[in-house]
């Protein structure tokens, strides 16, 4: 068989590639129309929500069935704000307040605004159980360690956004919680038995099916106990073996970012998506790192070629397309809900923060991301009745660390920000490990030292030189604030430890309502 142009728009209809630009790029477009499946947007893509919904009305314009997706799990991994930082907590802070209406109704507010924008499919929830707490890619997105928990609430989160019509799609399958290494630099191993996949990692996954989720995202891991030589997203031990004859798995498998290190340092961006799909991938989302016309005609020429050769049945992206088909008619059958509000004006989508699951404001003052942040604050710590309020404005320092992939490197975080405005005269200091030292040197030598200190630090547990930083700040200032805002780890640091459980917008939020006993939404 040669590489025909029938087989080629087969070898389309597997693809989602990401683009570059606020605007389809021309190649997309003609694509579109000759038969690929659709694309994966990024914050690169996101304007103002009415820049977005053109770009969306512009993608169905050439293909109306489109599959348009996006990663908007909301908390450190947002999409649509990802130029202000989240109105919504991510799933750990959901995870503390352990409320599965409250995630039911989260989810499906982003479910309005995402079907209100035109999108179809939400790469969300983080499904993995993250029972080790160094995971460098995990952590905060997922709803916690306790595999009951992550069960219940990635089934409400799916219900409550699929109940707006837009698909959910758990990730990372069969579970990237207990990993040490992150899957965009390396390949991760799952050493956990059989046994204990069912009781942990799968759990949360059967839940999702038992609810009716549409899509399931794999992961780059390699699971010894099921295939010891493949990573999942390319083995058919677990895509069809374990995801379908076993748990009964009937929607749309889609992959993680296929260019990612655990694959293409292995087996080429082709050769692992030709992989990937005879495993039982559905759907191959590229694009991420690697948007450009070029990568998509290289992994559609080897999907192309590997059909001719024989290498992979034809019959398999018949099957692939067909299941796609029914999602995207599932999507399809739901009206598009009116938005309720334009959106905040600085390239995001926040058109039902406040809603609940019917659509009725929930408080008239306080958002409903706001009063899930403020619930999943903890306090802790040797003195907080004598240190808070704050009695005057403070002088923040603020450690960051480097961030995950999956996270965007610009998005704004702390309590900085929303501190000053309750207290203006705050001086805020951000640094980064290189500086860490120097502005460790400069609180302790005496600046500020009249004034009220609050250390902001990220998965300090994780970060050697966070600790050192703390302790070294508490030596000079025992009567330091500690607010930590990615997973906690020690929580007896500072006359006050405040644990937000994210970084998101409203985390900052909270926590800074917290320090000064003011409100940041007026009463």
């Amino acid at each position: 068989m040669k590489r025909s142009p029938e087989l080629l728009r087969l070898a389309d209809s597997v693809l989602l590639p990401g683009f570059e630009g606020r605007t389809p790029p021309d190649w997309l477009r003609r694509r579109l129309g000759e038969g690929l499946s659709g694309v994966v947007l990024f914050s690169r893509n996101v304007g103002t929500p009415s820049e977005l919904a053109e770009l969306t009305a512009a993608l169905r314009a050439e293909r109306p069935e489109a599959v348009i997706g996006i990663d908007e799990e909301t908390g450190d991994v947002t999409r649509l704000e990802a130029h202000t930082g989240s109105s919504r907590p991510g799933n750990y802070a959901l995870g503390v307040v352990d409320d599965v209406a409250l995630t039911e109704r989260i989810a499906h507010g982003i479910g309005v605004d995402l079907a209100a924008l035109g999108i179809n499919v939400d790469f969300a929830p983080a499904a993995d159980v993250n029972s080790n707490p160094g995971n460098p890619v995990i952590g905060l997105r997922s709803f916690g360690a306790d595999p009951g928990l992550v069960a219940r609430h990635t089934a409400a989160w799916v219900r409550g956004l699929q109940a707006a019509g837009v698909a959910a799609c758990a990730k990372h399958f069969p579970g990237h919680g207990d990993t040490a290494v992150d899957s965009h630099h390396g390949l991760p191993s799952v050493t956990a038995s059989a046994r204990r996949l069912h009781e942990v990692e799968l759990a949360p996954f059967r839940a999702a099916i038992a609810e009716g989720v549409r899509m399931i995202m794999t992961g780059h891991l390699l699971v010894a106990a099921y295939d010891p030589e493949l990573p999942a997203t390319l083995s058919r031990r677990i895509l069809t073996g374990l995801l379908r004859d076993e748990m009964g798995f009937e929607g749309v498998t889609v992959t993680d970012a296929v260019e990612m290190a655990a694959i293409v340092e292995r087996y080429g961006i082709g050769g692992g998506s030709v992989r990937a799909v005879a495993a039982g991938a559905d759907l191959i989302c590229v694009g991420g790192e690697s948007a450009d016309e070029a990568v998509v005609v290289t992994i559609r020429e080897a999907i192309a070629d590997a059909v001719a050769e024989g290498v992979l049945p034809e019959e398999r992206l018949v099957e692939a397309a067909r299941r796609v088909g029914a999602l995207t008619a599932w999507t399809g059958a739901f009206s598009v809900p009116a938005a309720s509000a334009p959106g905040d004006g600085r390239g995001t989508a926040i058109l039902t923060v406040g809603g609940d699951a019917n659509g009725a404001a929930a408080d008239r003052h306080v958002p409903v991301g706001l009063d899930a942040a403020r619930r999943a604050v903890r306090i802790a710590g040797r003195d907080p009745a004598g240190v808070l309020p704050l009695a005057a404005a403070p002088h923040v320092v603020e450690l960051a660390p480097r961030m995950n992939l999956a996270i965007d490197k610009n998005m704004p975080w702390g309590v900085g920000e929303p501190l000053g405005k309750l207290l203006p005269g705050t001086t805020v200091t951000r640094v980064g490990e290189e500086e860490a030292r120097a502005a460790v040197d400069e609180v302790v030598s005496g600046t500020a030292a009249d004034r009220p200190l609050v250390v902001v630090v990220r998965d300090a547990h994780r970060h050697a030189w966070q600790t050192d930083a703390i302790v070294r700040l508490l030596a000079a200032r025992p009567d330091a604030v500690v607010v930590e805002m990615g997973l906690p780890g020690r929580t007896d640091l500072g006359a006050v430890h405040i644990a937000t459980h994210g970084a998101a917008r409203v985390c900052g939020q909270a926590a800074a309502e917290v320090l000064t006993g003011l409100p940041t939404v007026a009463p």
